[in-house]
């Protein structure tokens, strides 16, 4: 069925502006912004199979422009479009994260985690570095790799956080197994590095493990 052929209220157009956004499906939102599809297939068709293939739309927008390139009808300009979304949304939560205490804002955090470490295919250790009124100074990816005490270098974390005047951080890492569970290595690190930090007198208020669906605060469950 081609779009022209729905129901008026059913193009995802005009239901938006009939009824806002929040009633359009991921499909019928990232079909908005992909405009057309191809012969044979609808953009509606080629959104849901977009949604589909990549796990829906935090998966999509996490993925590489290189598996991009693999669905037909997915071009330069539709690949940059999706990129630039992307970008949009993480200068979005950044400037919320910029202009108020931190913990004022918890879902921007995490959104913003997720965003930013979630969906990488390898394991990513970031920190939040905050001033002391608890507002972002900088996030940094500090470490690749499979993150144990040993290849997570406190004395990094510690010299990144005198350098930009740090009075806190927020410690962060991704699983990309896709299960936001903190493992009992997660916990050993958490304290290694908390305890190197107090020594300059910085403190360490959460640590979060992230998925592209999930962000869960070791704070919030007593680990920290």
């Amino acid at each position: 069925m081609l779009l022209k052929d729905l129901p008026k209220d059913a193009r995802p157009r005009e239901k938006l502006l009939a009824r806002g956004a929040g009633a359009l499906s991921d499909a019928e939102l990232l079909a908005l912004l992909l405009r057309s599809g191809i012969r044979g297939k609808n953009v509606l068709m080629l959104a849901q199979e977009l949604v589909d293939r990549f796990g829906g739309i935090a998966g999509l927008l996490h993925t590489s422009a290189e598996a991009l390139k693999t669905i037909k009808g997915l071009g330069p300009a539709k690949r940059a479009e999706l990129g630039a979304v992307l970008e949009l949304s993480r200068r979005a939560l950044v400037q919320r994260l910029e202009e108020k205490p931190l913990f004022s804002t918890p879902q921007a955090v995490r959104n913003y985690l997720q965003l930013q470490i979630g969906g990488r295919p390898h394991e990513i250790f970031a920190v939040l570095f905050l001033d002391s009124q608890h507002r972002l100074i900088a996030l940094e990816e500090m470490f690749r790799g499979t993150l144990t005490q040993t290849s997570v270098y406190p004395r990094e974390v510690v010299r990144r956080a005198l350098d930009l005047h740090a009075g806190s951080v927020v410690l962060a890492h991704n699983h990309p197994s896709g299960t936001a569970q903190p493992s009992r290595a997660d916990e050993a690190l958490t304290q290694t590095l908390k305890a190197a930090l107090a020594l300059v007198d910085v403190r360490v208020l959460d640590h979060f493990v992230v998925t592209s669906h999930q962000a869960v605060s070791m704070a919030e469950l007593g680990l920290v």
